[in-house]
C-alpha cells in the first residue's frame, strides 16, 4: 500500500477547514473524492482540492443516480479509507457501510450518540477486518499526546480534574460551528466530553461508575470512578460566557500537580497525524488505542451520563 486512497464524507466547516486540507497535503495519501449531502458544497470542496465530487440525499441516507448512496458506493469502491466530518448519528451508519465495503475508518468523535449506533460500527469494522481510528484531537497533537503517555506511565495519581468550557453559544460569538443542529441538541456533554474522557481513561483507567449533574443552559458535571480506584471530575459546556471559557486538565498525586499543555497546535497538522496513525494501523494490523472500540466505550459512558440527566 504505497498510498492510501482516502475519501472525505462531509462538507461543513470542519471538513473544509481541517479534514480536506490535511488529506490533500498528506504525502502518503491520494484524495479519492468528496461525498456530501449538498451537491453544490461537495462540488466546491472537491474543486478546491483537485478531486472528484459525489453527492447524496439531504438526510444522509437517501438519493439515487450519480448522487445518493449510489454515488457513495462509487466513491467507496474507489477508496481504501474514509474520513468522516458528519453529525455522529449520520456518520455511524455510513461508517458501517464503508467498513462493509472494505474501507478503513477515520471517524470524528463521538462515533455516535447511541450505544447501538456505536456498537454497530465497531462490529462492522471487526467483521470486515478494517483498521479504525477516532479523531480525539489531543491524542494526536504531539505535545498533549506525549503528556498523556507520560502521565499514564508515571502513575501514582490521587485525583484528576478537567474542564472543557466552550463559548459557542455565548452572546456576541460568531462561530461557524454554532449552526450545527446536533451540537445544539446534545451540548457540551457529547461535543467536548470525548476530549476529557480521551485523556482521563488512558491515565486513570476505564470508568466503572459515573454520576452526572446538569445546570442550565448547558453545563454538565461528571464525577467518574476509574478501575485504578481513583475518582475524577469534568465540567463540560458549549455555553460558557466568553470570558469564562477555556480548557484545562489537572492531575494531582504522589509526584505533585501536573497540567495538560495548552498549545495543541494546528488542527490541520493534528489531523495529518491521525491519517498517519490510520496508515500504520492499516499496514501493520495493530489496532490503535483510539480505535472504534475506544469510541464505543466513550459513547457508553456519555450515554450513561445522559440517561441520568434525562431519565431516558
Amino acid at each position: 500500500m504505497s498510498q492510501l486512497r482516502i475519501a472525505l464524507l462531509g462538507t461543513g466547516p470542519w471538513a473544509e477547514r481541517t479534514h480536506a486540507p490535511a488529506i490533500a497535503a498528506h504525502p502518503d495519501v491520494e484524495f479519492s473524492g468528496v461525498w456530501g449531502r449538498r451537491p453544490e458544497a461537495a462540488a466546491a470542496l472537491a474543486a478546491a482540492h483537485d478531486t472528484k465530487a459525489y453527492a447524496g440525499g439531504g438526510d444522509g441516507e437517501g438519493g439515487s443516480g450519480a448522487g445518493g448512496l449510489d454515488g457513495l458506493d462509487a466513491l467507496l469502491a474507489a477508496s481504501d479509507a474514509v474520513a468522516f466530518a458528519l453529525p455522529p448519528d449520520v456518520q455511524a451508519p455510513l461508517a458501517a457501510r464503508a467498513a462493509a465495503a472494505g474501507c478503513h475508518l477515520l471517524m470524528d468523535k463521538p462515533v455516535a450518540t447511541t450505544v447501538p449506533g456505536a456498537r454497530a460500527v465497531a462490529d462492522a469494522a471487526e467483521r470486515a477486518g478494517v483498521a479504525s481510528l477516532v479523531f480525539c484531537t489531543l491524542r494526536f497533537a504531539p505535545e498533549t499526546a506525549r503528556w498523556v503517555e507520560e502521565q499514564a506511565a508515571l502513575g501514582g495519581w490521587f485525583t484528576a480534574r478537567a474542564h472543557w468550557l466552550g463559548a459557542l453559544y455565548a452572546a456576541g460569538t460568531d462561530s461557524p460551528y454554532a449552526d450545527s443542529p446536533w451540537r445544539r441538541e446534545k451540548g457540551g456533554l457529547w461535543d467536548v466530553g470525548p476530549h476529557a474522557l480521551s485523556a482521563l481513561l488512558p491515565v486513570l483507567g476505564d470508568v466503572t461508575a459515573v454520576t452526572a449533574v446538569r445546570t442550565e443552559p448547558d453545563l454538565t458535571h461528571l464525577v467518574l470512578t476509574h478501575t485504578s480506584g481513583v475518582s475524577s471530575s469534568a465540567a463540560l459546556s458549549l455555553s460558557s460566557p466568553v470570558k469564562g471559557a477555556g480548557t484545562g486538565f489537572e492531575l494531582r498525586g504522589e509526584h505533585g500537580t501536573v497540567e495538560l499543555p495548552q498549545d495543541w497546535g494546528d488542527p490541520v497538522d493534528i489531523f495529518g497525524n491521525a491519517i498517519s496513525a490510520l496508515l500504520t494501523a492499516a499496514r501493520t494490523g495493530e489496532p490503535h488505542a483510539c480505535d472504534v472500540r475506544f469510541g464505543l466505550r466513550l459513547t457508553e459512558i456519555l450515554a450513561d451520563a445522559e440517561e441520568q440527566l434525562t431519565g431516558s
